[in-house]
């Protein structure tokens, strides 16, 4: 629990919660950019990728689409928690404080959207 009584811890927090968002966005933007090189490579050289090697690109990028999702639910419990240790006080009276929250759940929802478009098909 802060004994601050200062809304700075609060605002401390939520942007701990968007840095997070940031560190979600790009884990998933690396993710899709990895799948589809191996898309690129396997449209350049169909006859020298044997059929393992075409698959580590496809896995490896959802896997860092996947930690993207995971990480924006994770920061949003982390988020959470801080804020049920804060005072009243601490809270601008008025200010809407579930905004970053909505722009975490919408990463994740996004992502894991991406993981499902990507598992269709190229």
């Amino acid at each position: 629990m802060s004994d601050l009584n200062d809304p700075r811890v609060f605002f401390a927090a939520e942007r701990t919660l968007l840095a997070w968002n940031r560190t979600c966005l790009a884990f998933m933007a690396f993710g899709f950019v990895v799948e589809r090189f191996g898309l690129f490579v396997r449209l350049l050289e169909p006859q020298r990728i044997s059929v393992l090697e075409r698959n580590y690109s496809f896995w490896i990028g959802l896997a860092f689409i996947l930690l993207g999702a995971v990480f924006a639910i994770v920061s949003i419990l982390q988020y959470r928690k801080v804020l049920r240790t804060l005072k009243p006080i601490e809270i601008p009276e008025g200010y809407a404080i579930h905004q970053s929250v909505f722009a975490n759940v919408a990463v994740a929802f996004l992502g894991i959207g991406l993981l499902v478009y990507l598992f269709q098909g190229p």
